[in-house]
């Protein structure tokens, strides 16, 4: 029975729990989100959290305690470089862990254990809420000052396409007087055509 044992050895000796952990802790920050069992991803956290802690403040000393739990110099400098200055505001709880279900084989329960701040999912919803409320809002208009300026706005487009109308006719009006009008034949130009049908009928 586990009466109040509140590390879990992951069925594994000292050093190879150490390494095991290590080995975790540097995917971790390379890789910013790995996928593992819920057990290992317990024991995870309480590993490289105080790791992360430990990174806020840049100096020797920091560096070197990190190394000695990591082994890696590249993971030390991405950690203190790259991770280090988006954690730096937040006062502890930099890990999530999210359950994906169950192992096929062996059923274990497995999860995703990501650092915080570089979700890009979670991140841009929190950089969208930047507006501010204020209980001072502007001058409320009332129903009567609304009804008021809507008839003003209807009467003043009515008029207005009263005049393009009447502008409209005027215009077709203007038109049709300056057309010409279709002569009428003269009377000498009458008289010449019955001549020459007389003509034609003595002829015949």
């Amino acid at each position: 029975m586990r009466h109040g044992k509140k590390v879990n050895h992951l069925s594994r000796k000292k050093g190879h729990r150490r390494n095991l952990l290590s080995n975790m802790a540097c995917s971790l920050i390379e890789h910013k989100s790995i996928n593992t069992t819920l057990a290992k991803a317990k024991a995870l956290r309480v590993y490289v959290e105080p790791l992360l802690t430990k990174s806020k403040t840049d100096s020797t000393h920091s560096r070197r305690t990190v190394f000695s739990y990591l082994q890696d110099k590249d993971v030390v400098t991405e950690l203190f470089r790259d991770v280090a200055p988006k954690i730096a505001t937040r006062n502890g709880g930099y890990t999530r862990i999210i359950r994906t279900g169950y192992r096929l084989g062996d059923n274990a329960e497995m999860c995703l254990i990501e650092l915080v701040d570089f979700n890009e999912v979670y991140t841009k919803e929190d950089s969208t809420k930047t507006t501010r409320r204020s209980r001072r809002g502007g001058k409320k208009t009332t129903n009567a000052e609304t009804s008021i300026e809507e008839a003003v706005v209807e009467t003043e487009t009515v008029e207005a396409n009263e005049e393009t109308v009447v502008e409209a006719t005027e215009e077709t009006a203007v038109e049709t007087k300056e057309e010409p009008t279709a002569e009428a034949p003269s009377k000498e130009e009458s008289k010449d055509e019955d001549n020459s049908s007389e003509d034609d009928k003595k002829e015949a």
